[in-house]
């Protein structure tokens, strides 16, 4: 294995924590409806658990609204009952073979909760960011002594990695500052 193929692999799993990281930002409300809010919530469908966007077309017709219809009518139950028991603080209203989401608007207290929410969920990115460049820095280490690669090669992969690092924790502060104007907008 190559410097340069450890410094790619490791950019590899920055950007999937970073893809990661926008798919849980997704799921966070904001005071509009979104079908990222409601899409990964798992509901038990014949005996089998399964995605909300498996089971339903999602769209929103209105800013503060969501309609789920469901492509089988007996997962209207199933599906209501999920959205439930995620504690989003949505209440869905079975309508035939419709369930209508509506989102209420957001407290502020509300908006700082979801703030620190997503502050938790960035340095959990930011610390899955760290932890990819430690196990980078070891394989570096460890391919340097093995490969005989000279000592400023080395010192250069490591300050590759370094910016390789601070560039997706910077990425990772860019999406946190995006979604939390975007929450606290009323």
């Amino acid at each position: 294995m190559t410097l340069d193929d450890i410094l790619l692999e490791a950019e590899e799993k920055m950007i999937k924590t970073e893809q990661v990281l926008v798919n849980d930002f997704a799921g966070v409300r904001t005071g509009k409806a979104s079908t990222g809010l409601v899409e990964n919530i798992v509901a038990e469908v014949y005996g089998s658990p399964m995605r909300i966007r498996e089971l339903a077309n999602i769209s929103t017709p209105e800013p503060r609204m969501l309609v789920i219809q469901p492509w089988d009518v007996g997962a209207v139950q199933a599906i209501e009952k999920a959205i439930q028991k995620a504690n989003i603080g949505l209440s869905p209203v079975v309508q035939g073979k419709l369930i209508r989401v509506s989102f209420p608007e957001l407290s502020t207290e509300r908006r700082q909760e979801f703030v620190k929410l997503i502050k938790k969920m960035s340095e959990d990115a930011r610390v899955s960011v760290r932890h990819v460049r430690r196990d980078a820095m070891d394989l570096l280490k460890k391919h340097g002594h093995d490969s005989g690669i000279t000592e400023d090669e080395e010192k250069q992969a490591e300050k590759d990695l370094q910016k390789l690092t601070n560039d997706y924790i910077a990425k990772v502060d860019a999406h946190v500052v995006s979604k939390e104007k975007e929450i606290m907008t009323v």
